[in-house]
């Protein structure tokens, strides 16, 4: 059978709307099951023509910033301009096939990322909305996160109150957790990696380093993360699994409160050693429950960590540290950010690093080409979010006949003998987020340059 498109004409006049009577049951006290059993139904193939499908590709995105820059491309500002979300702003991370396909846990490493992020869908983890390639390239287009990373307002801060942090970390927990529930371990905690969105909020980016299918007990092998904040079984090659993220949890909570990774050096072969074998220096100006579940977190034996085992983040929720934190507003977005993103408008740029932002926004061709068994690899790549199809399958127009406060952030102070410099937020308002409470290259591979800024 031979599929042609055929072009068909769109009549939208109000001769052509459908009243609708909220009143009327439609279902004649029928299931849908029942009606779709019935000999009254009629089945008709669903043809392109029929819903109308948005094919996407770089063509179809204006390139406005760079966000930031790694060794397997760049991430854009994009606008989209056209179909039905014409007009709003997308971060685009652009990957080349022919820098993936030279390592096979690269190439595998990059499939993961795109399946993950389609499968996990989470308040506090970004949001894809869609993927495609041309022959040289793959493409990402996740939602623009104009907040800005996390390590850039540490940075300007020096440090964070225990009630900041203790903000941060708890919506970081519930996303691991969340992650670790699928299977996933995330491996690659750390501030470049957590990004704010435009209300204030934690979402976690760059997928890279997951690793899937991993259930309780199971053990994986691979040497990869960022030096400062990777597990001690990571570094040994012993087989590690979820509770790496655990001992990452702690050093990103010590790097927030004392404004540095808890184990550094001059090198790394001398950073990898402390961590191994050095000691735990935890400053006099800690609460005692700030310094109890750091220590709790960077246990060096695995199964002597907080969070080990079948339990995973229900004893880390249930420390003291957390003792002000309700979880089923954490989990609803209903505790307010310690800070708000002072933005000029959606495509803000400001909460991001100059030196990416202020480049030339080029997606530069590409020339290399791969054979067919290399192209091969990405196949099943293309991937369009639900919520733009159920955009894209609006009505037109439907006429109805019948019409129809917890606030648990603290705000932040600023350190003026640390910083002259002044945050760029203001308070907000309270936000809801409809969500399930009830959830109440081989150098990447080895190990990744610490000076590599990767925005997604």
């Amino acid at each position: 059978m031979e599929l042609q498109d055929v072009e068909i004409e769109s009549d939208h006049s109000d001769e052509d709307c459908i009243g609708i009577d909220e009143g009327v049951n439609y279902l004649d006290g029928r299931d849908s099951q029942e009606l779709m059993n019935a000999e009254e139904v009629v089945e008709y193939p669903i043809l392109d023509q029929t819903v109308n499908r948005e094919k996407v590709g770089p063509q179809h995105f204006e390139l406005r910033k760079v966000l930031g820059k790694g060794g397997y491309g760049k991430v854009f500002q994009v606008r989209k301009t056209t179909g039905n979300d014409t007009g709003k702003f997308f971060a685009m991370k652009v990957l080349r096939k022919a820098t993936i396909v030279r390592n096979q846990k690269d190439t595998a490493h990059t499939k993961a990322e795109r399946n993950i992020l389609e499968a996990v869908k989470h308040p506090f983890i970004v949001d894809l909305k869609y993927a495609f390639q041309t022959g040289g390239k793959l493409y990402l287009i996740m939602e623009y996160l104009s907040g800005g990373e996390l390590f850039m307002h540490l940075e300007r801060e020096g440090i964070f109150l225990e009630d900041t942090a203790s903000f941060y970390l708890s919506e970081i927990i519930l996303a691991l957790e969340h992650l670790h529930k699928q299977g996933i371990i995330y491996r690659d905690l750390k501030p470049e990696n957590i990004l704010l969105d435009g209300h204030g909020h934690v979402k976690l980016t760059d997928f890279g380093l997951c690793k899937e299918h991993i259930q309780e007990g199971v053990m994986t092998h691979t040497f990869c993360g960022t030096v400062e904040y990777m597990a001690p079984e990571i570094l040994m090659r012993v087989g590690h699994g979820k509770a790496v993220d655990w001992w990452s949890l702690g050093a990103l909570m010590f790097d927030m409160l004392t404004g540095a990774p808890p184990f550094t050096a001059e090198n790394r072969k001398k950073t990898i050693e402390k961590i191994l074998k050095g000691k735990l220096n935890l400053p006099a100006y800690l609460t005692p429950d700030a310094r109890d579940l750091i220590r709790k977190l960077l246990k060096r034996q695995a199964n002597q960590r907080l969070g080990y085992g079948g339990m995973d983040a229900i004893p880390i929720k249930n420390h003291l540290f957390f003792k002000q934190c309700n979880w089923d507003d954490v989990i609803l977005r209903r505790v307010e950010p310690p800070f708000k993103p002072v933005l000029k408008g959606e495509d803000d740029v400001s909460l991001f690093d100059t030196k990416f932002t202020k480049q030339p926004a080029i997606d530069s061709p590409d020339e290399s080409t791969l054979s067919e068994s290399a192209n091969l690899l990405f196949q099943g790549f293309t991937y369009i979010a639900p919520s733009v199809l159920e955009d894209a399958f609006k009505p037109h127009v439907i006429r109805a006949r019948s019409p129809r406060k917890h606030s648990g952030g603290v705000l932040f102070r600023t350190f003026n003998n640390l910083t002259s410099l002044q945050p760029n937020f203001s308070s907000p308002a309270n936000g809801n987020f409809n969500y399930d409470s009830a959830l109440s290259s081989s150098v990447r591979d080895d190990v990744m340059d610490t000076t590599m800024s990767k925005c997604f």
